[in-house]
Parts: C-alpha cells; structure tokens; sequence
C-alpha cells in the first residue's frame, strides 16, 4: 500500500516537473532566440523586409540623447495605460539647472478605451483642457510633447501612425492613422485653446531620455512592466526607412511582436497559446504575452487550472474565482517568489483567491510563478544581449560599456527579474559591459506620484553640476574666512587646527588606550602597535551606551560617566595598575591650542551636557578620573573622529590627506600648510584642519537652497539656527525630514489616501536606517511596505514607490552636496601642491556611508564630475577612529621621549 502511494506521488511529481519544463529555457535555445531576434531587428530596419518583419524597427526621430543644455516650458501628455497624465514641464538652466514638473491624472474608463477613436481623442482633450484651468495656462500657446506608449509608423517627429493597439486598447477607426492628427481635430472640435504639438515619442524613448539626462551613457530604453519594449540609439546609416547617412537616431524596436512570423514556436508552450487565444489581439505580440506583467498572472492561472483539472492541485476542485480570467494578477508572482514570504503567507495570498491550499499546494504555485517569471527574465536577456551586441558592431569594438534606462513595475517590483535579466546579458553577451539604471519617473499613478514630490516638494533638492560648482565657490571661500585671523571669529567653516602636523610613518609602536565619544555609544580600545617583521596593530574594544540622562545633564556626570567606563575597560584588561597613554576622540568642535587641550566650543549630535562648552575637555576627563582615585592615565592627546579616520587610512596609504565622517554626524579634516593658517605660529610643513563644516551656511549663506522641511527640522532641533549644512546632509536627520516630507504629502491626498496615523505624526519614527532599506535595489519596494506598515499606513504598490524616490531624492541630495564641499577641499589641495593633477586618497567613516546602498557611488561619481583634475581613492576606515586617534598617541608619545622637558610646548607638536 505505501509503495502505491509513494509511486502514485512520485508520478505526480513527474508530471508537474514535466509541465515546467516547457517553460525551462536551454542556453543553447536562448542563444537561438537571440540570434533570430538580431535577424528580425535587421529585417526591420531594412526596406525591403520591414513589411514582413516582426519587430518593426521604427524610426522616432529623436537624434540625440540630453546635454544638459535644454531648457523651456513644455506641455507633455502621457498615454500608455488606463491612466492618462497631462504635465506642464518647465526646464531651467543657469545657476541651477532644473527640472519643475505640475502634473494631474485623469482616468480612462473602459468604455472609452474600447469605444471610438473620436471619443477617446475628445476625452484626452477634455481632460486638457481641465488641466489648463487648473495650471491657467488657457491662453497659453505651449510646446507639447505626446508620449505615446503605441506602435506607430513615424515619419517626422511629429507625425506617427498607429500601427495597432496593445495593452488592452480597442478603439476604432484610429489604426493606420496619424494620431497626431487625430489630437489636433479634437483640439479643432473643443474650439477653447491651442497646442503646438512638436514630438510624438514612446515610453521607452522618454525612459531612454530620463536616464540619459543622469548617465551619458545611456542609449537604450526598457519597459519591462504592464508591456514589454525596448529603443536604442541606432547608426542612421541602417536606417533604410529614413534618408541620411550620418549621425544616429532612436529607433523603437516594438519588440513585442517578435514571434508573429511562428519563429519562436519551439518555445512557445500551450499554455502561451491560450492567453493569445484569449486576448483582445490573437496572434498579435507574441514576445509581450510572454515576458510582460499583463499577461504572466494569466499565464499562471491557466497553469493552475490545468494542474487542477489533472488533480495535481487543490485536491483536483477548480473554483469560479480561478475560472475568472485575470484574477491571479502579476503582483502576486512578485509577493508570492519573495524570498522573505513563507509559505504560510503564500497559502494566506491563495486564500484571498478563494483558493484552499495545502502546504504542497502553496510549494508547487511557488514553483509555476518562478518557471513563469524566470522564462519572460530570460526572454528579455536574450533579446538585450541581441541589441547590445548590434550597437557593439556597429561601433566596431571588441568590448563595449553602455547602460539601460529602464522602467516599469515588473522590473521594480519583481525580486528575481531584474537579476535574472541581468545574469542572462551577461552570459549572452560576453563582450558588453551593461549597467541598468532605473528611471527616475515612472509610469501610471506611481510616476504620477513621484513627479508631484519632484514638482510641488522637491524639485529645491536636485542640483545640477552648475549649481554644485556655486556651492564649492562659496565653500572654499568660507574656508579661507576660517584660516584668516581676521575673518576667523565671523566664519562659520572654523577651520580649527589640531595640531597634528603628520600621518603615520610606519615607525609608531607602544600599548595605547583609546578613548572615542561621538554619540550615543561610547567606545574605550586597547591598541597594541609592535614592529616583529612588520608593523602591526592589534585591537580590543568595548562599547559602553551614555544614556540620555547623562547627554542632557550636567558636565560632571558626563565625564564621571566616561571615567568609570575607562577603570571598567582597564578593569577587564587587567590594567589598572599601568599608566598607558590615552589618545581621547572627541568628535565635537574644539579650539585647540596644543595637541593635549581641547576647549569646547558648541555642543552637536544632541549633546547639551552643561557647564561644558567653553571648558578644556582634556582637564575635565582629568578630574573625573582623579576624583575616582583607582587607576591613572596620561592623557597624550584629543582629536576629532575626523583626524582619527584620516590617521587611521593613514597609516594603510600615506597618500590620505582628508577625513571624512558621513555618519549620526558629518564633518571633515585636511592636511593644510602651515602658512596659510593665521592662527598657528610658523610657515613650514603642515597642519591637520578639522574645518568644522556642519556649520556652513550658519550665516544664510544656502538659504537659496534649503527648503522649507529643512527650515522645520532646524526649528524643532536642539540648536535652532546652528548647524544647518550638517542638519541638511547627516544620518542624525535624513529619517526625520523623510518624514516630514511624506506628512505633508499625506496631508495634500498624495500618499496613503490621505490618511494620517499618530505613528507617521511621531518625532524620529522614521529613522536614516529606513531610508538605507527602503533604496535597496531588490527588496527596498518589500521593506517600504514592511516599515510604513509599521507606521500604521496601509501603503499601496504606487505610495510605496514614491516613498522610495522621496529617500532616494534625500539622499541624493547628501551626497551632492557632500560631493561640492569636499570638492573645494581636494581643489584647494590641488592649488596648495600647485599641481596641474591631483593625486590623494580620503579616509572616510560614518553609517550613513557604509550602510547606505547607493551613497557612497553616487558620492564618488560626483566628486569625479566636479573636480575632474583629480585621481581620488576613498579608503573605507575599517576600525573607526580610535586606532587612529591611537596613532595620534604613539606619535605624541614618541616626541614627549625626545622632549621630556618641552611636552606641553607647540614643539611637542
């Protein structure tokens, strides 16, 4: 009996496994399906065969992708979906190049989509004329710009034919005719304004066109979302449909009806065949009802539904839900292939389907969804690797590095996709070297959402380079107001020195005791320097938390505090009864006046310990630990975590000349020559800066460029008015003006319905570390839904989305302007070397930069545009600042051997 049903389960397994294995894709077959895509491309391209080609190749006209040089305002329309958006586009340049977008949504109902092409025409034009009252712009005559996610036949920039309708569109009498005139009788017919309709472009082109305008070399467009298409930049002498051999011009491929000439039949599956059978267009786009988010659910509930019927799931009962034709969407093979999503979870989400799953069941529906959703990632791969390997022979070369803009939610939303695609290129077209960029806009309510942050919210938040250079300008004259004894006590960059005239050499050793107050958490390291064969550094930490009691009370308690964590540190290490020499980070503004004395100048990062600030901290830690009476120390020198990142790179690369923090806090230092700093005695060598720079703009120098959340972070901070660079770019606030942000926009009907929740209201819910998760490339869309769940919201796909661009446009931001500060400190090093290149490498620590997934890229890549003169190493410092701060010690030590007699002397120094 159990060997019947061990061979009854065993068949049955054999069966599912053979029904997806009609979905499993060979490489040699997708080197095939490459290779007969490539032949369809250039019979599209070609006079002769583009009647029969099934990849239409057409031309859109557009011959070049953004310089940065455009400017204007514009009207644009965006037809592609059952949403229709109408825009007004104003395109700055000048001080700061940007981009201000006002836009509305309007829906189209069924009946219309599938009605007239009169009444369709009459309705976008209703819905624009709305939209004109709405902006008062009716007695404007504008530029419009149509994009119109259709196939059509252009034949000028402004004229296009459309070829057919996908995408569930139906309306007649409007295939094989120019819809650009078609918008212009229904703009006659309503008789209340007038349009200058100068382009017509597909969603791929405007894709293509966002993304290049962020990447120069970008030069493809990919919808992989509701449809599935691709445009890149083509040479024209290709291009037989269009006169002129010279220059290139996007072309539209229209991809998605690869497979109309039965070329693709071999894997092609019957399930395949139904959803053709029946859809609005039978035998239309082959290659889209593969690999494209509309149909890859239906795809899926035909599986399941044969499956069933074969009683092989749901104990062979097919409910009426499952008959429904397009009731297991796409969104569900996204959530249901998640890797975090148990089973349970997957049982709870065919439940919602009416659907009652076993265990096995929910495994065996995880199975269908992955075949199905590997196949349509594999599919748009081998089609990629066919046009990057065009473009690559086209230019004649061996290896080519180009990048995708790509859009859409099947893409953004789908966990394994985007890698599966990716991973598929690759192995498919060796020789190319593709990155793949996101569209900063999106499609549908989504798109409409995230242009509203850009448009109403935070358009004050995109820079151009132009703008970054100004803020460099202003930057390094606050520098030389800093170094000046004159300008010194009005400038907000303090440019404070510290004394530390030197980065490490390689000859420092000793037993040292390291001290690191900067935050919340206080570290005490024991490092040990030794010179055997080679020098090296051993390390042992203890993290001790400063309650917040003790960061708000007075300053003796403060420093008591440290003091009993360093006799509990030397307890632990045995080491009570020596007196190592202590190198103390202080990560606060000091004014140094030798290497062993720190005066407090403003307290930062919410420490407002009193009775403080204008006292030496060095003397402080002194009487707290004398006051103890049970160990002793000597207390050789205090830095900032900013010279201690810079020494401790230091000493693995002697070129390391910069600090960095982009953390809780920020701020930066630099090895400066001593003739330019007015407040130190003497014009030979050179001295650490620790400039201070959270600071700048204290004096209103960025109130051009702060925006009003940042005002309200300001005004509900510790220190009002005091700050304000650091308050616009650290971690410490980065949480809290997301927030904001997404408050107001709750509040104005874009995000959440409009609802509200106390959570969302409450002070420091939304911290950085949600801003770092919520940008991750594959799971950020799930950790949104995860961390405004929380919140009390109920996010949908499209608030989770615009979540997204808003902590991506913060980030952004930081790092932009991280990228301009530091900037003019490697141009003033550049200057002080009087060298036409310089070379140098940045030490740098802080969570923000560590943790955050694209932070530290988009930093180095503008640092790289702005200060092009220049070969930059950012070296990660991988022990923090205490070692170096150790270093700074050992360094001092060695000058108190020499100098017994001088130790307090600037010569100590």
């Amino acid at each position: 009996m159990v060997t019947a049903v061990a061979q009854r389960l065993a068949s049955q397994r054999k069966e599912i496994d053979d029904t997806l294995a009609t979905f499993t894709l060979s490489t040699t077959q997708l080197q095939e399906v490459k290779a007969k895509m490539r032949v369809e491309l250039e019979r599209g391209l070609k006079k002769d065969t583009h009647p029969t080609a099934s990849v239409k190749m057409l031309p859109t006209y557009v011959y070049r992708t953004p310089d940065g040089t455009e400017r204007g305002k514009y009207l644009a329309l965006d037809l592609g979906g059952t949403n229709f958006r109408v825009l007004v586009v104003k395109i700055r340049t000048g001080m700061r190049n940007s981009v201000r977008m006002y836009n509305k949504i309007y829906a189209i109902p069924l009946e219309i989509m599938q009605g007239t092409g009169e009444e369709l025409f009459d309705h976008i034009v209703q819905c624009i004329s709305d939209f004109l009252d709405y902006m008062g712009m009716k007695n404007t005559r504008l530029p419009l710009g149509f994009t119109f996610s259709f196939p059509c036949n252009q034949t000028g920039i402004d004229k296009g034919d459309l070829v057919s309708w996908t995408k569930g569109f139906k309306a007649t009498d409007c295939e094989g005719y120019d819809v650009v005139d078609m918008l212009r009788e229904a703009i006659k017919r309503r008789n209340e304004f007038d349009l200058d309709i100068v382009a017509i472009v597909n969603d791929t082109v405007g894709t293509m066109m966002t993304c290049a305008y962020e990447d120069p070399k970008c030069q493809i467009g990919l919808i992989a979302g509701t449809g599935s298409n691709v445009c890149y930049m083509e040479e024209m002498k290709n291009i037989e449909l269009v006169e002129g051999d010279e220059g290139q011009m996007c072309v539209n491929t229209e991809w998605g009806g690869f497979g109309e000439n039965d070329n693709i039949e071999d894997i092609r599956t019957r399930y395949d065949r139904e959803v053709d059978g029946g859809s609005l267009n039978p035998g239309k786009q082959r290659f889209e009802k593969m690999t494209s988010g509309m149909y890859l659910g239906e795809i899926v509930r035909q599986i399941l539904i044969d499956l069933t019927k074969r009683g092989l799931l749901f104990r062979g009962r097919i409910t009426e839900r499952l008959k429904t034709k397009g009731i297991f969407e796409t969104k569900f093979l996204s959530q249901i292939e998640s890797d975090r999503l148990a089973l349970l979870q997957v049982r709870s989400i065919l439940q919602s389907l009416g659907l009652d799953s076993t265990c096995d069941d929910s495994i065996i529906v995880k199975e269908v969804c992955g075949a199905v959703s590997r196949r349509a990632a594999q599919l748009c791969g081998a089609g990629m690797a066919a046009i990057v390997d065009k473009i690559r022979e086209n230019r004649g070369l061996d290896h080519l590095e180009i990048t995708v803009g790509v859009d859409g939610t099947l893409y953004k939303l789908h966990p394994h996709f985007s890698t599966i695609l990716k991973d598929t290129v690759r192995e498919l077209a060796p020789n190319c070297k593709v990155d793949f960029i996101l569209s900063e806009d999106g499609s549908g309510k989504g798109a409409a959402l995230i242009t509203a942050v850009i448009d109403k919210y935070l358009y004050a938040m995109r820079f151009s380079d132009e703008t970054l250079r100004d803020i460099m300008a202003r930057f390094r004259r606050e520098m030389e107001n800093g170094l000046g004894g004159d300008t010194n006590p009005t400038a907000t960059v303090k440019m404070l020195p510290t004394f530390v005239r030197s980065i490490p050499d390689g000859s420092e050793k000793g037993d040292f005791i390291a001290l690191d107050l900067g935050g919340s958490n206080f570290r005490i390291l024991r490092v040990k320097v030794s010179h055997e064969k080679k020098q090296t550094v051993q390390m042992e930490s203890q993290i001790y938390e400063t309650p917040e009691d003790i960061i708000h009370g007075s300053g003796s308690r403060l420093f008591d505090h440290v003091a009993e964590c360093l006799g509990d540190f030397m307890e632990k290490q045995k080491i009570k009864d020596k007196k190592l020499p202590v190198g103390f980070t202080f990560s606060f503004p000091c004014a140094h006046s030798k290497l062993d004395e720190a005066v407090l100048l403003t307290w930062t990062k919410r420490f407002k310990a009193s009775g403080v600030e204008g006292m030496d901290v060095v003397k402080l830690l002194n009487k707290a630990i004398k006051k103890r009476g049970d160990y002793d120390a000597d207390i050789m020198a205090v830095v900032n975590d900013t010279v201690g990142t810079m020494m401790t790179c230091g000493f693995d690369d002697q070129r390391c000349e910069v600090g960095i923090i982009i953390g809780t806090g920020t701020n930066a230092c630099y090895m400066e020559e001593l003739r330019h700093i007015d407040m130190v005695e003497g014009d030979e060598g050179r001295m650490c800066i620790n400039t201070e720079w959270g600071a700048f703009g204290d004096d209103g120098t960025l109130e051009d460029i702060r925006t009003e959340f940042d005002r309200e972070i300001d005004r509900g901070s510790l220190n009002p008015g005091k700050q304000l660079f650091e308050k616009m770019v650290s971690g410490m606030y980065m949480g809290e003006l997301v927030r904001l942000i997404l408050v107001k926009m709750a509040k104005e009907g874009l995000l959440f319905e409009g609802r509200i929740t106390p959570e969302l209201l409450t002070k420091g819910k939304f911290e950085t570390k949600h801003v770092s998760a919520i940008e991750k490339s594959k799971e950020g869309l799930t950790k949104a839904k995860e961390i405004l769940t929380r919140l009390g919201v109920e996010p949908s796909e499209d608030d989770c989305i615009a979540v997204q661009h808003v902590c991506a446009i913060v980030s952004f931001r930081s790092a932009n302007l991280i990228a301009a500060t530091l900037g003019a400190i490697l141009t003033r090093l550049k200057d002080n070397k009087n060298s036409p290149r310089l070379r140098t490498t940045v030490g740098i620590d802080g969570s923000l930069y560590k943790m955050h997934p694209q932070y530290s890229r988009r930093l180095h890549k503008t640092v790289r545009r702005l200060v092009p003169e220049s070969d930059v190493r950012f070296l990660l410092s991988e022990s923090g600042s205490g070692k170096g701060a150790a270093m700074v010690t050992a360094w001092a030590s060695r000058l108190c051997f020499h100098h017994p007699t001088n130790i307090n002397t600037e010569q100590m120094c």
